[in-house]
């Protein structure tokens, strides 16, 4: 049972991550930054005393796709925390894990992958469920300042993490998962700490309320949301995980009510189902898809 115990704890830590974000007053860019910085940090000693190995087996090509990888994560972070400056969290956690549809578009766009029948309709059904959560800003009571631009962004983080997701297929296949999370999460973090100085940020004077929230986003949506994930995906079904994270939409959408008495429209609760059930259909056919051919290949034990 440990690791369905696990992926439960995973998914009820990455659910709070809207909610610190919303609980920031500090730029977006900054807490992005701070949440990528304080969850590689740990994992550094780790990489380092147990993977040294690896790391100078790396080749040029091994650094290109990481620094690929870690620049669109960084994007990724940078739109989707912006976005709920703009939406609502349901609309954004929503759209910001539609990234299945897009590696689905990428990997056969970039990659000749096949698509099939179940991943078109399952792309046409998410397509649909984002028009109507669109609808749903529109009319019947808007929740946010520009929900339509929140949900952009939103979506942009989206098409991100599918190409962090692409991007750093091949070098995870050649490492193990902790030098994998460092090497792409220390990009991840300079891209964002250029953004940071693009902009003109401070890095010091935050509250102590803020740091709490930075250390926060790092421990729980970072450490034991993702990097959990990650282990159980050694122990579980590929499919299994992949429709359980479609529970952070359903928990943070809680959560907001429950902490910041933000409740959707009845429009944009029947786009983001449609949108979950779109996902589902697509992610569990890629998943199926993908472990057919590698039945007789070891998991990591990481």
């Amino acid at each position: 049972m440990a690791p369905y115990v696990g992926l439960a704890v995973s998914i009820c830590a990455i659910s709070t991550g809207a909610i610190l974000v919303r609980l920031s007053s500090a730029p977006s860019a900054v807490a992005a930054m701070y949440r990528v910085l304080f969850t590689t940090l740990p994992l550094l000693p780790v990489a380092l005393l147990r993977y040294r190995q690896q790391f100078r087996a790396m080749d040029r090509r091994d650094l290109l796709f990481a620094g690929l990888s870690g620049l669109a994560l960084a994007v990724h972070f940078a739109s989707w925390f912006e976005s709920l400056a703009w939406t609502s969290v349901a609309a954004s956690v929503t759209l910001v894990q539609s990234q299945p549809i897009f590696v689905a578009v990428g990997a056969w766009a970039l990659l000749s992958e096949r698509v099939t029948r179940r991943v078109t309709i399952g792309i046409l059904v998410a397509v649909a469920g984002i028009v109507t959560m669109s609808l749903g800003d529109l009319f019947g009571g808007v929740v946010g300042a520009n929900p339509l631009l929140g949900n952009s962004l939103a979506l942009l983080g989206a098409v991100m993490a599918a190409g962090y997701v692409l991007a750093g297929r091949s070098l995870r296949q050649r490492l193990a998962l902790i030098p994998y999370v460092v090497v792409v999460y220390s990009v991840c973090t300079v891209g964002l700490l250029a953004l940071v100085l693009a902009q003109g940020h401070p890095l010091t004077g935050y509250g102590s309320q803020e740091w709490l929230v930075f250390v926060g986003l790092a421990v729980g949506p970072g450490l034991l949301g993702h990097t959990v994930i990650n282990w159980a995906l050694a122990h579980l079904e590929s499919s299994v995980v992949s429709v359980s994270l479609l529970g952070e939409p359903i928990g943070a959408t809680v959560l907001a009510a429950l902490l910041l008495a933000e409740t959707p429209t009845p429009l944009t609760l029947l786009g983001g189902a449609v949108v979950l059930a779109g996902i589902v259909t697509t992610a569990t056919e890629r998943t199926d898809e993908a472990e057919e051919p590698a039945a007789d290949v070891p998991r990591e034990s990481e």
